[in-house]
């Protein structure tokens, strides 16, 4: 049945789907037109305020960037390459492709998003690789996906994060929020836990037959390839250098000197910062010279494009949302009709339909999380009940548009229409598991 469902959602999206930067552009418009509809804004004050945010990411931009190919680079260093090819040569089923695809995604997004969304999409990549029988497009969005379904308990998921942390913006309104009522406690466990396991299931029963399957395929061969190069034996000062072992380990030996003091200062944070420093400098020393790393730095580039260009219109997307003040309208709409039992569903649903046009977690949680925490006050609920549903929320609606997935089908060379239907109905199940738990579980043991 789910074979059939996600079949449909595929045929439909090859028929209306855009590319994702049109799927960009078309967002922009809808959110134009509410601003000026729904928020009373003048048509140049939304133009103002679409501007006002359009740059907004671009540090946010440039972390993408660099997790996309400093993540490719680690993979493309020759001992990374034996070892992901020896462990991607384990499956030799479409499901056993599948499963084994989820399992290191999953990990990886349990320590970080965003080693999650890279080495779930370069494993997967290496499997559909040495898998023929796999059909290239579910293990891409099977990885994606499994990073997704497991991020609710992820260690480094923004909100929870952030209402634990000494100085936040909302610590004069709700204090400190220890974890075990967040990452740690029943209700983000159950809906992390419970997600992965079923779309593992999910994704075994939506498997093209064998006829239908699409193998590996990459155009320009992005994907790393696992035959060890010729080295290469300089003979000028500049070659002599940029081969230079010996700069590469100094330089590298600075760069974990930093990343020791980085962890005794500030425990184990891994946000998206020392994690790029991390990939930068273990690629750099698994490389073993300059211009070995520069080269596969070169390489990877290419699959960046599409990040680069869609991620200014999502913050002006941002920036239209915020400053015409459609993310308190939209909020405080579901906050209106909600009781203290309905609340944690209405919540959870309002933070799916704002994600669809702020998908940034902390940029979401800043604007929206106010009003959901002085909500869940007003009904005498705990604030955690706010913070979870809307982490959730800010998650589910990830499958629907594609805003975190640029850089796996940026690497993969696949398209939005390729992984969408797949996503789809994965979506579906995580909201489903996500409304039970934000229902009826507590938010601590």
């Amino acid at each position: 049945m789910l074979r059939s469902i996600s079949q449909r959602f595929n045929v439909g999206v090859e028929k209306y789907l855009p590319d994702a930067f049109i799927f960009a552009i078309i967002l922009t418009f809808i959110t134009y037109m509410m601003g000026i509809v729904l928020a009373g804004q003048t048509p140049l004050a939304m133009i103002e305020h679409w501007y006002s945010g359009f740059w907004n990411f671009l540090a946010f931009t440039t972390q993408m960037v660099m997790i996309l190919v400093t993540g490719y680079c680690l993979v493309e260093a020759p001992v990374v390459k034996k070892m992901v090819n020896r462990l991607a040569s384990l499956p030799k089923t479409q499901g056993s492709a599948l499963s084994l695809t989820m399992l290191v995604a999953g990990i990886g997004g349990y320590i970080s998003w965003g080693l999650g969304f890279i080495l779930g999409t370069l494993f997967a990549m290496e499997v559909a690789r040495n898998v023929q029988k796999a059909d290239y497009r579910i293990l891409i969005a099977a990885a994606y996906t499994a990073t997704i379904a497991i991020l609710p308990a992820s260690i480094t998921v923004t909100a929870p994060l952030l209402v634990n942390t000494p100085g936040h913006s909302l610590e004069e309104s709700i204090g400190l929020i220890p974890l075990n009522q967040t990452i740690f406690g029943p209700m983000l466990l159950f809906v992390a836990l419970v997600s992965f396991v079923l779309v593992i299931w999910a994704f075994r029963a939506m498997m093209p037959k064998e006829n239908e399957v699409i193998p590996f395929r990459h155009s320009g061969e992005i994907a790393a390839s696992t035959d060890v190069p010729v080295r290469e034996v300089p003979t000028t000062l500049a070659g002599k250098m940029e081969h230079s072992r010996l700069i590469n380990t100094i330089l590298v030996v600075m760069g974990f000197t930093w990343v020791i003091m980085y962890f005794y200062k500030n425990g184990f944070n891994l946000e998206l910062n020392i994690l790029n420093f991390i990939f930068l400098f273990l690629g750099l020393a698994l490389h073993g010279s300059p211009i070995s790393y520069i080269r596969s730095i070169t390489k990877a580039m290419p699959s960046a494009s599409g990040i680069a260009l869609q991620f200014p219109f999502y913050a002006g997307i941002m920036g239209m949302m915020a400053g015409s003040g459609l993310i308190g309208i939209i909020a405080n709409w579901f906050v209106s009709i909600s009781n203290e039992h309905t609340f944690p569903l209405f919540s959870l649903i309002s933070a799916c339909i704002v994600n669809i046009f702020v998908p940034s977690a902390g940029g979401q949680w800043q604007i929206q999380g106010p009003v959901m925490v002085e909500a869940a006050k007003a009904l005498n609920l705990t604030p955690a009940i706010a913070v979870n549903t809307v982490t959730i929320g800010d998650l589910v609606t990830n499958l629907l548009q594609p805003f975190f997935v640029l850089p796996a089908l940026g690497l993969s060379g696949l398209s939005l229409k390729d992984i969408w239907g797949y996503c789809m109905v994965a979506m579906f199940i995580i909201f489903f598991v996500a409304a039970i738990g934000v229902t009826f579980l507590p938010v601590s043991f």
